[in-house]
C-alpha cells in the first residue's frame, strides 16, 4: 500500500518533467508495551531538476530525549548525495546516513532538527520511505505513512532551483576563545589602529579605509571601506593575529553592509594570505552578481562561472547588515559558506566533484592554510562600492550570527 500511495502522488519522470517538490511524512507511535524507542516523524521536501536535486529534511523526535541523532534511509532510484549542510551525510550504495553536526544533536521529546542534502540522479529519484532514527524505524507495523504534495514548483530543464533550503538554528554568536573577536570599539581615531592596520597587498590607489562612528551593526563603530574600481585601488585592513595557529577548521564570522550590488566583473572584499599558495590569497568576493570564492594562484572560482553554477550562489543584499560566515578545513580542503543561517549550495566543497560547481576548484590538490585576515575592497575591472564591516570573529569552533 505504501508504494501505491507514492505512485499515485508522484508522476513518472520524463524529460519534460524537470522539477518537482514532494513532502514525505513518516510517523510511528510509541509501542503499546512502553518499550523505549526513537519514535519520529520525517518531512522530506525535495526540489528536483533534470539530473539534480536538493532535499530539505526535518526530523521530529517523538520518543525519549536523545543526545545525538543518526537518521538513515535508502534511495530506490539512482540518487547520489554530493553535499550536505547542518549534518554529516554519507552514502554507501543506496544507503544514506545523516549524523548531527554536534551543535544540533540534542533532541528533546517533540524537538526537531533540520538539515539538507544536494545530489544528482540519472534515470529516477523516487522519494525514500524507510527512515530510521538511531536505528529504530519511523514506519513499520502499527505506524502510519502518508505522502502529500508540497506547493507546486516551476519546472526547469537547465538550472537548479534558486529557493534556498531552510536550516536549523546556528551556533551561538559569542566569540568564545576566538583568536579574533572585534567590534572595532577599541578604535579611538579615524585611522585603523591596534591590531588592525591598513594594507594594500599589491598596489595602492584611491581606495580608502576608515573607522566609522556613525554606522555600526553593534556598539558605536564599524570599519568603512570606500572601494574603487580598477586593479590598483586595493584598500584593506589586516588583523595582527596569526591564523596558522588556529585549529584544523577555521571558522570566520562577520557582519558586512554595502551599497552597490556585486558587479559582473570579479571583486574581492575578504582576502586571506594562504601558505598553501605560497602566500597568495584565498579570496571571498563576487562575480556575475553573486558571491564567490577565488584562488589567486590559478584564478579558480567557486562556483564555476556557468549559469547553473552562479544560480547555486547568492547575491549579497545591499543597504542592510548581512551575516557572512564560512569554514575552511585546512586538512581535507573542504569549504562551507553561510549567508545568515542559510548554507549556500554553490559555495560548498566536500571533495566530491559536482558539475557546474566545484570541478574547477578541485583541479588543484591540497588544502588551504590561511595565515591572516584582510577586509577591504579589490576590483579587477568595474565596480565601486562602499562597505562596512563589524563584529568580526575567527576561531576554531563554529560562530553564529
Amino acid at each position: 500500500m505504501r508504494t501505491r500511495v507514492l505512485r499515485l502522488l508522484r508522476r513518472p519522470w520524463t524529460a519534460a518533467v524537470a522539477a518537482v517538490a514532494l513532502v514525505v511524512s513518516v510517523l510511528v507511535a510509541m509501542p503499546a508495551s512502553g518499550a523505549a524507542a526513537a519514535a519520529c516523524r520525517v518531512d522530506y521536501t525535495v526540489d528536483a531538476w533534470a539530473g539534480g536535486y536538493t532535499a530539505r529534511v526535518r526530523v521530529t523526535n517523538l520518543g525519549p530525549s536523545v543526545d545525538g541523532w543518526r537518521l538513515t534511509w535508502t534511495y530506490t532510484g539512482d540518487q547520489q548525495v554530493t553535499s550536505a549542510w547542518n549534518a554529516t551525510v554519507t552514502q554507501t550504495g543506496a544507503s544514506v546516513v545523516a549524523v548531527d553536526a554536534g551543535w544540533n544533536g540534542a533532541l528533546s521529546t517533540g524537538g526537531t532538527a533540520e538539515f539538507g542534502v544536494q545530489g544528482t540522479w540519472r534515470s529516477a529519484d523516487p522519494v525514500p520511505d524507510d527512515f530510521a532514527l538511531n536505528g529504530v524505524s519511523c514506519g513499520g507495523d502499527g505506524g502510519t505513512h502518508t505522502a502529500t504534495p508540497s506547493p507546486t514548483t516551476t519546472p526547469s530543464t537547465t538550472t537548479p532551483p534558486t529557493t534556498p533550503p531552510a536550516t536549523t538554528a546556528p551556533p551561538a554568536a559569542e566569540c568564545g576563545d576566538a583568536v579574533i573577536c572585534s567590534g572595532f570599539e577599541d578604535q579611538a581615531g579615524p585611522e585603523p589602529s591596534g591590531d588592525w592596520r591598513f594594507t594594500a597587498p599589491d598596489c595602492q590607489g584611491t581606495g580608502a579605509v576608515a573607522v566609522d562612528p556613525a554606522v555600526a551593526h553593534g556598539g558605536g563603530r564599524s570599519l568603512r571601506v570606500d572601494g574603487r574600481a580598477g586593479y590598483c585601488n586595493h584598500a584593506f585592513v589586516t588583523h595582527a593575529a596569526d591564523l596558522s595557529s588556529v585549529g584544523t577548521v577555521l571558522y570566520v564570522r562577520m557582519w558586512v553592509r554595502h551599497t552597490t550590488a556585486l558587479p559582473t566583473s570579479h571583486v574581492t572584499f575578504v582576502s586571506m594570505p594562504d601558505s598553501a599558495q605560497a602566500g597568495r590569497a584565498l579570496r571571498v568576493g563576487g562575480q556575475n552578481g553573486a558571491l564567490q570564492w577565488n584562488r589567486e594562484s590559478d584564478d579558480a572560482t567557486l562556483p564555476a562561472q556557468s549559469p547553473a553554477g552562479v544560480a547555486l550562489s547568492r547575491p549579497l543584499p545591499t543597504d542592510g547588515w548581512q551575516c557572512l560566515r564560512f569554514a575552511v578545513d585546512t586538512s581535507a580542503g573542504h569549504l562551507d559558506t553561510w549567508l545568515g543561517d542559510e548554507q549556500i549550495p554553490g559555495l560548498h566543497v566536500d571533495g566530491v566533484p559536482t558539475q557546474d560547481v566545484d570541478q574547477q576548484w578541485l583541479a588543484r590538490t591540497g588544502a588551504p592554510r590561511p595565515t591572516a585576515l584582510r577586509l577591504g575592497w579589490e576590483s579587477y575591472a568595474t565596480g565601486d562600492d562602499t562597505l562596512w564591516f563589524d563584529d568580526v570573529a575567527v576561531g576554531s569552533a563554529p560562530i553564529g550570527c
